[in-house]
């Protein structure tokens, strides 16, 4: 019997063939912790554990992506028990500055086909983009990882996604991410993988902005086939590749030629709608960024609409670069120029404001567009406060006209 993208990279790691729903110990080949987390797991290594080394400092990544730099004092604090545990342990650290976690092991190819990679955050998911499995823990299984090198799964059933047709003007990965929460719902994928294919022909960027969010389905996982620019981009196990004799537990047409703008409301990524029935609702921020949104073509897509304009006098655009990287590439060329001179302001790269401690959180009753991934209550800031969610060209289109707006009407 066939196995999925999912199966294969597992059975590999252990050596022999799983099967889903089987209880499997592993080793993953990263293991990533970020700045909100990683004090208490050091300490749940160290105090609980009693673990004074960690069992592999190559296997383990540090970034310090979420509130960076330091916001207050007690988070600076953190950040120094950080630097000073990767130091004293020999373990790779990502300063500030560097870009969020799930970007930044992208960049480095610590992310790469066939590899598994675990991490503190939920949304490590992203890392399916480049045919990697990768998901997201709890600080306990993290430590655990750090203490022994390995970490226990279940293995995941999985879902597919087939996909037809092409985006139209106006319409991007994002549209797709939240359309297939608007099918499915936050649960509709619970500890499943999720495969997408008829894809091949999608960029990077894209890949990152559906695989991050396939934790929003409630999803294991979510892994393209190493396929098109990934290919291109790096070395591809022979061994990893679409088994067109593989079991799928559901399989999930979407057709791109017919697909709208979608908008998640408040207060729930599964709660979306078509662009057309929210025109209008008045907006006092705008953020552009995160792991979801936050890479050069992002920003590329919302410097077009913005050049030579303004942005509405009662907005803010907030702009956080998913990396370094991506910064230099937006300075390379005239877009961060176009936004800045449209009237944006850009942060530090990293996570910004996406989970409100820093960087433009949100007041009460501030109401937000986001590029980001989540829009749940309070998630950026004061409870009162409202997000809605969707694409970068419906943000900037947003942002100039300080209302939700149709960037196709532009």
């Amino acid at each position: 019997m066939g196995q999925t993208l999912t199966e294969q990279i597992l059975s590999n790691n252990i050596g022999r063939a799983v099967a889903p729903g089987e209880l499997i110990i592993v080793r993953p080949d990263v293991s990533m912790g970020h700045d909100s987390l990683s004090p208490g797991i050091i300490r749940t290594v160290q105090q609980q554990l009693g673990a004074a080394k960690v069992a592999d400092p190559d296997q383990i990544v540090l970034v310090m992506d979420h509130v960076a730099p330091a916001s207050n004092v007690s988070v600076a604090n953190s950040h120094n028990e950080i630097r000073h545990f990767a130091r004293e342990q020999g373990i790779r650290l990502f300063e500030v500055g560097r870009g969020i976690c799930h970007q930044v092991l992208v960049e480095e190819k610590l992310a790469r086909p066939g590899r598994i990679i675990v991490g503190s955050d939920s949304h490590s998911t992203s890392y399916g983009a480049v045919g990697a499995f990768g998901t997201g823990m709890g600080s306990t299984d993290i430590a655990l990882s750090w203490a022994t090198g390995k970490v226990w799964f279940r293995v995941p059933e999985t879902i597919r996604i087939d996909v037809s047709g092409r985006f139209q003007p106006g319409v991007d990965a994002k549209d797709l991410a939240l359309k297939l929460g608007r099918e499915m719902g936050i649960g509709g994928a619970t500890y499943a993988a999720i495969e997408y294919h008829g894809l091949g022909w999608m960029p990077m960027n894209m890949r990152q902005t559906i695989a991050s969010m396939a934790i929003e389905l409630g999803a294991k996982a979510g892994i393209f086939p190493p396929d098109g620019e990934v290919a291109d981009r790096f070395d591809v196990p022979e061994w990893l590749f679409v088994d067109e004799t593989a079991v799928y537990t559901q399989t999930i047409s979407v057709d791109l030629d017919t697909l709208e703008p979608q908008i998640a409301i408040p207060h729930a990524p599964d709660d979306v709608v078509d662009l057309s029935e929210v025109i209008g609702t008045k907006i006092d921020a705008v953020f552009l960024g995160t792991c979801t949104n936050g890479r050069y073509e992002d920003m590329r897509v919302a410097a077009d609409l913005l050049a030579d304009k303004q942005i509405h006098p009662h907005v803010r655009l907030l702009v956080s670069p998913a990396s370094r990287n991506e910064l230099l590439r937006a300075m390379a060329d005239d877009t961060m120029q176009i936004l800045l001179n449209a009237g944006a302001t850009l942060t530090t790269p990293g996570c910004g404001p996406c989970m409100g401690r820093h960087a433009g959180t949100l007041g009460e009753g501030d109401t937000c567009f986001s590029t980001g991934n989540r829009n749940f209550q309070g998630r950026m800031g004061h409870p009162s406060s409202q997000i809605y969610l969707g694409s970068p060209m419906v943000a900037a289109a947003t942002a100039l006209a300080g209302k939700i707006t149709d960037p196709r009407t532009l």
